[in-house]
């Protein structure tokens, strides 16, 4: 994403320059080889686990640091994502490196991924059955890449790693947790770009995340 777009982005809510943070693994997680989440890859690519997989061009597994002390977690892939194979291409997805910059990282070192990892037709929200076979690949890589906290984005996404059907209105901000590892759900960016008011508790979220990352211990 270009410096000046970011910019542009920031300004809008009133965002401010944040402090980069130590983006190394918590003491706490085992270190990661880049190979454990390649072969999850692998296996993914070629899953057929639920409905799907009939009209996916390209699984979309994830990407970034393998390492990653932030991880983010969205609904499914759009059509750009499924051409291109990466998550949280295009509009949105120059709306999450936006965020992602408010908290100090570069794209390249958090984790992104989806709760489906093919896309839904017509970019609908993925079901409950799509969401519960695909759970598998998404628990395992957050058990391999072991982030220090996890910002749920949207309603699937939320409504997994929380275990509640509450609107995503009522559990943007309020913090859980799934696998023993913090969860604060927000906003989808899709949604911000349709409601551009929202971002304003977009950034309230945003600086709870780095709240939680400032209290949490230095890595070694």
């Amino acid at each position: 994403m270009r410096a000046r777009d970011l910019d542009r982005y920031r300004r809008e809510i009133g965002w401010r320059d944040a402090p980069l943070v130590d983006v190394a693994a918590p003491p706490a997680a085992p270190l990661v080889e880049t190979g454990d989440l390649e072969s999850l890859a692998r296996e993914a690519a070629s899953c057929t686990r639920c409905r799907l997989a009939e009209q996916r061009r390209t699984v979309v597994f994830g990407e970034g640091d393998p390492r990653a002390r932030v991880m983010f977690v969205g609904e499914g892939p759009g059509a750009e994502e499924d051409r291109t194979g990466r998550p949280f291409v295009g509009q949105a997805g120059a709306l999450l490196d936006a965020m992602i910059f408010a908290l100090g990282f570069e794209r390249r070192q958090v984790y992104i991924a989806n709760v489906v990892k093919c896309r839904p037709p017509g970019n609908r929200d993925p079901q409950d059955d799509e969401v519960t076979a695909c759970a598998p690949y998404l628990d395992r890589q957050i058990a391999l890449i072991r982030p220090l906290l996890i910002v749920a984005l949207g309603k699937p996404a939320a409504r997994r790693l929380t275990g509640s059907t509450a609107p995503i209105s009522a559990l943007r901000g309020r913090w859980s947790s799934y696998l023993g590892i913090p969860v604060l759900p927000t906003f989808h960016p899709a949604y911000l770009l349709r409601t551009p008011l929202a971002k304003r508790e977009v950034w309230q979220d945003l600086k709870a995340v780095r709240a939680r990352l400032a209290e949490a211990p230095p890595s070694p």
